[in-house]
């Protein structure tokens, strides 16, 4: 398996080196270990739910991460402890504690890291705090912050955490009998979120808000807290801190996509700074490539989910890319292992199986793709009703057509590639001639419906499309008479081109199947193979399966995965049946699978 993209809109502090050099960092439910200069990943899949946060213990070895709850019994809210060398799982805590998820892990700096802390993402925020490898609970309390962001040790103290959030930043100090007395920082009521919380070597805490202002607290003889320094250092909301070794902080902004570096032994007085690119995406995480040693190179993950690397002396470079937004829209090459992809945040990327060929920005939100017969020409359908038609050589938008007012949800070709059928949200089938080339297009007719069309086929003849609307059901259209045919009866010998409709009868194994854990599953998308053997589906669940084709039975066998949260959106075999891509879920994850004899 191979995945693409990075979790950046929402997630923070998710992005570390190993020692091994490796990359660390989570998209939907899968950790990712990135080797750069072999191009390879490996993956940790223990979990079944979105990874919410994560940490890396002081011997950078073990990660622990937490995930949120699932909807069914067998996918509560967890941590788990794993090693980054063998990627085997040594403990799972916290089943039928956390709520509905965890909103921050971490583990102790001074004990070696035999402490970690967890908090839940329920209703009262509940610290609680564990000796992982005993699995014992030493001590919870519930901190009832609402937007909490963030915790951490002391680095000096494991009996202290500090926990940082919306118009929140509070010391928890952990009694022998277990109890937390609550020290608060930042005075109630205050309006400005703390993002971030670093540590000065003698101890001293560092703190960065959502106005631009990064304050230095320091304690007094009688131990009490007091603001020793205070700066604006980003125009609005800064997204991390990071201090490196030899006293240099460096901050990421979110909004002004500036990186600077501050020198904390000379009061923070300022070293230099640099602007990200506007594609990139404002700072979500920075960690130095080789940490330890202060070459100044570091990795940059955006807001946009994107990995950059780079130092405030050169430029950045992109490492990993991924969609900004939601992705729905995905096509195989009829020819190559080669893919398309297209989300809400108007970007389309072509891919060659493991690396990415080349990314456009367009005006419009994008979420169906269809290849061209040939394999030159790529469509795609917008949310505002436009067909754009992109040469796959360059990336070059040949053409923009406004089709109709309604989202495009579907298109396609037909077998020998001088007709497009698009589906739209308004119910209509509409039909444009094409010539031989992909690049130019007329329309012929639209042929009216009422309900919302979510896919498509064609026949083998290019006599025939059926499609399924947003209730489920199958409906089919009489390209040549241009009329919805009546009688579904007469369709039962039709051959169709491709399976990508979800409802049918060579298909109706994959629904209320009896090996199903939950038994309304609905399946959202669907593809065959090109050998017409096997059928991979996706559900609302985030499953992926694998059934022979056809699929009739509901005792059909199957494989199954799971790595997103929420619905998978598309899954299509690519050329040569070896391979199934992936996108959807809850953020703009692509996966790409292998398929493996058994």
């Amino acid at each position: 398996m191979r995945s693409h993209g990075y979790r950046g809109i929402d997630a923070r502090r998710n992005l570390w080196v190993l020692p091994s050099g490796e990359l660390l960092y989570y998209v939907a439910a899968v950790a990712v270990l990135l080797d750069r200069e072999e191009d390879a990943q490996r993956h940790y899949t223990g979990h079944t739910e979105d990874i919410m946060c994560m940490d890396v213990h002081p011997s950078r070895e073990l990660v622990a991460s937490g995930q949120k709850a699932g909807r069914d019994r067998k996918s509560q809210a967890h941590v788990r402890i794993w090693s980054t060398e063998s990627l085997q799982t040594l403990y799972v805590f916290g089943m039928g504690e956390l709520d509905s998820g965890v909103t921050a892990v971490a583990f102790s700096q001074l004990n070696g890291g035999s402490y970690i802390l967890a908090v839940d993402s329920g209703r009262e925020s509940i610290l609680s705090v564990w000796q992982w490898q005993w699995g014992h609970l030493l001590g919870k309390v519930a901190t009832l912050q609402e937007g909490l962001s963030g915790a951490a040790f002391h680095p000096l103290d494991d009996n202290l955490i500090i926990t940082h959030g919306r118009g929140h930043l509070a010391f928890w100090h952990r009694r022998k009998d277990g109890f937390f007395e609550r020290t608060d920082i930042v005075k109630q009521p205050s309006r400005s979120h703390v993002t971030s919380v670093q540590f000065e070597p003698d101890g001293d805490v560092i703190t960065a808000d959502s106005d631009g202002f990064i304050t230095i607290y320091s304690v007094d003889s009688d131990g009490a807290y007091f603001v020793r320094t205070e700066f604006e250092a980003h125009t609005k909301g800064i997204g991390c801190l990071i201090m490196l070794g030899e006293g240099t902080l460096l901050s990421g902004g979110e909004k002004d996509r500036k990186i600077a570096a501050w020198d904390s032994l000379q009061n923070y007085k300022k070293i230099a700074d640099t602007k990200l690119p506007e594609a990139a995406g404002g700072v979500r995480t920075i960690y130095p490539q080789r940490p330890g040693r202060n070459d100044g190179n570091i990795y940059v993950g955006t807001t946009r989910n994107n990995i950059l690397e780079g130092s405030l002396q050169r430029r950045f470079t992109q490492v990993v890319f991924g969609h900004g937004r939601q992705l729905w829209g995905l096509a195989a090459h009829p020819e190559d292992e080669v893919f398309a992809t297209a989300g809400h945040d108007k970007h389309i990327a072509l891919w060659r199986k493991n690396k990415l060929i080349w990314t456009i920005q367009t005006g419009y939100e994008c979420v169906s793709l269809a290849f061209h017969p040939f394999g030159t020409a790529l469509a795609a359908g917008s949310t505002e009703g436009h067909l754009l038609v992109i040469n796959c050589e360059n990336g070059s938008v040949m053409l923009t057509l406004r089709v109709c007012g309604s989202p495009l949800n579907c298109v396609a070709f037909n077998q020998v590639g001088d007709m497009i059928a698009m589906g739209s949200q308004n119910g209509s089938i509409y039909l444009f001639r094409v010539s031989r080339d992909g690049f130019s297009y007329k329309k012929v007719n639209k042929i009216r419906g009422s309900q919302p069309l979510t896919h498509l086929d064609w026949s083998m003849d290019g006599n025939f499309v059926q499609t399924v609307t947003i209730d489920f059901d199958l409906l089919f259209w009489d390209a040549k008479s241009l009329s919805p045919e009546r009688s579904p009866i007469a369709m039962k010998d039709v051959k169709w081109l491709t399976s990508n409709c979800t409802v049918g009868f060579l298909v109706a194994g994959m629904w209320s199947n009896r090996s199903y854990s939950n038994n309304n599953t609905i399946i959202a998308t669907c593809s065959r193979s090109t050998a017409q053997d096997m059928l991979v589906s996706g559900d609302a669940d985030g499953y992926l399966r694998v059934f022979r084709y056809p699929c009739i039975s509901p005792r059909a066998e199957f494989h199954e995965a799971k790595v997103y949260s929420g619905m998978l959106a598309c899954a299509r075999f690519l050329y040569g049946d070896q391979t199934v891509v992936t996108v959807g879920g809850t953020d703009a994850s692509l996966m790409v699978w292998d398929l493996v004899e058994e």
